[in-house]
């Protein structure tokens, strides 16, 4: 029976990346995939003839350009663009529309909020000053605050001096943004109500807590970390949809030699002598390996696929604890034509942007109260985008495909598990809320897919429907994601390690955490680091 050097559990994009730094350092790698396609939850596929879905994620908001550029993954394939604008929708009769043009977006704002308006330049740039910190981190592995060894000891003085560097000021500044809310931290820049509900949505996505939950201000930053095209903080979309991304991402993985077998997936990972050797798959076969990487989410990874009798005292406890709660749903719609929104102009550019009904801070808090009680909110906060006004390869001449995602769709409903009917129900709430901005939207829609955490779990593989494979708090952040002791992508189980979100720097369709995994895979194998550590635009 061969044996490779490395075996990667889950063709996610984390674990192609780590596959395909591994293979180009030169191992024998192979990545074994439960679906019969691979790209986890950064996916397009086919599910109405005509149309391409990214039935999962959607918009590209992280992306490391270092990864990008090392792997040349515009060789293979991947044209990332930037996400203009997004067309926010509230309680009254006028949208709040984002332009890429700074001067349109100020009148706009002026429009709304003269105050709000002279504001968002000092929101973003203190915002884009928090978020320059946490970038250098993305691609460095966490240090352990209680080792001596030198290159702990190293790290913690480069944060150290990152954060010196800050000023006494900032310094006091970015503790108390760190610990507090996102409506809090909005209210000291902005009085309007739209504004800052617009403002305070990816502080929410994919999160379970609220906007006026402590430490929601903090995944503000999580969302602003990524850039496209050199544009800082944007967001992007992936010409042919996210599966572009994992399409790009395996041809790097493929050109240095990897395998990728797809229809294999893992039933436990085998253990002997406190080592991993391998993995049995769930059709019996036994493969092999000097080391197995997960790229599974940490409670998936050390409850399901794991014996318990081979992990250490009180690592199952602690992956059983973890916390993973699901809240995000996800419509993909079909369309027969471009919908139209009440009071946006016809502007192909608004149009090349996203939709953002959120209404005002209260409306997003009293969906989160519902999801607490285990029921969606019949006034659902959805932040939706339309890929085929400018990408044409994702739904026939004429047509469109919008992916609409749904905060505070909670894992376990109150009334009792997630029935076809439940689903249906979720879907037709979500569609009655756009028919209120859009009249005439239901007319348009020639097939729709709706996903609860239900559907994301049982075909993804994602905890609870958990998009970030764990939450991104304080207590799950840095050196202690997954867990305290174990943030350095080596786990508890000899020539065992993780590759996945629920490690550091977390969610995202970023590559980091497959990076760094491999950065310390190679380093431990004694072999030439290959991966980046730092993106050139933080220099």
């Amino acid at each position: 029976m061969k044996q490779y050097d490395a075996i990667i559990i889950g063709a996610g994009h984390n674990g192609l990346t780590n596959a395909a730094y591994l293979a180009k350092a030169g191992l024998d790698v192979i990545v074994v995939e439960k679906n019969d396609y691979i790209g986890g939850a950064a996916v397009s596929r086919e599910l109405h003839e005509g149309w391409i879905y990214s039935n999962c994620s959607y918009v590209c908001s992280m992306m490391r350009q270092a990864l990008h550029r090392d792997l040349n993954l515009t060789r293979h394939g991947l044209v990332l663009v930037p996400y203009l604008g997004t067309v926010g929708f509230g309680d009254g009769d006028r949208p709040l529309i984002s332009y890429h043009n700074a001067d349109a977006s100020y009148l706009e704002l002026r429009r709304h909020s003269p105050h709000d308006a002279d504001s968002m330049f000092r929101f973003q740039a203190d915002l884009a000053r928090y978020a320059q910190l946490i970038r250098k981190t993305l691609l460095r592995t966490p240090p352990d605050p209680t080792s001596f060894r030198p290159r702990d000891i190293q790290e913690m003085l480069f944060l150290a001096k990152q954060f010196w560097m800050l000023g006494e000021r900032e310094i006091y500044e970015y503790m108390r943004f760190f610990t507090m809310s996102a409506a809090e931290f909005l209210d000291d820049y902005f009085e309007n109500d739209l504004i800052k509900a617009a403002m305070a949505s990816p502080a929410v996505i994919g999160t379970a807590l609220g906007v006026y939950s402590p430490g929601s201000a903090y995944i503000l930053l999580h969302h602003v970390m990524g850039d496209v095209d050199g544009n800082i903080g944007a967001w992007g979309l992936a010409r042919g949809g996210m599966g572009a991304i994992s399409t790009a991402l395996a041809g790097a993985l493929q050109e240095h030699g990897g395998e990728i077998r797809t229809n294999a997936g893992v039933e436990r990972i085998l253990v002997k002598g406190g080592k991993a050797i391998g993995v049995a798959l769930e059709d019996g076969e036994e493969i092999s390996a000097r080391i197995v990487v997960s790229n599974l989410d940490a409670k998936r990874t050390f409850t399901q696929i794991i014996d318990k009798d081979d992990l250490p005292p009180g690592i199952y406890d602690k992956a059983k604890n973890f916390k993973i709660r699901g809240s995000s749903g996800k419509l993909n719609i079909a369309l027969s034509g471009l919908p139209k929104f009440t009071g946006v102009p016809d502007n192909r550019y608004i149009n090349r942007g996203g939709q953002l009904f959120a209404g005002s801070l209260e409306t997003m808090e009293r969906a989160y109260d519902c999801w607490k009680r285990g029921r969606w909110s019949d006034d659902p906060f959805i932040e939706s985008v339309i890929p085929s006004a400018w990408d044409p390869t994702v739904a026939p001449p004429g047509k469109h495909w919008m992916a609409a995602f749904v905060q505070y769709c909670p894992s376990k409903l109150a009334d009792g598990p997630w029935t076809p009917e439940k689903r249906d129900q979720f879907g037709q709430t979500v569609i009655d809320k756009i028919e209120r901005y859009s009249p005439g939207f239901k007319d348009l829609i020639v097939h729709m897919e709706v996903r609860t955490p239900h559907e994301i779990e049982a075909e993804i593989g994602l905890t609870e429907g958990n998009i970030f494979q764990g939450e991104l708090t304080l207590d799950q952040l840095l050196f202690n994601r997954p867990f305290p002791g174990y943030a350095q992508y080596r786990m508890p189980i000899k020539n065992m390690y993780m590759c996945g979100s629920s490690t550091h720097p977390g969610g995202g369709v970023s590559s980091a955490c497959g990076a760094n995994a491999a950065r310390e895979i190679l380093l431990d194998l004694k072999l030439p680091n290959t991966v980046p550590e730092d993106d050139c635009y933080d220099e």
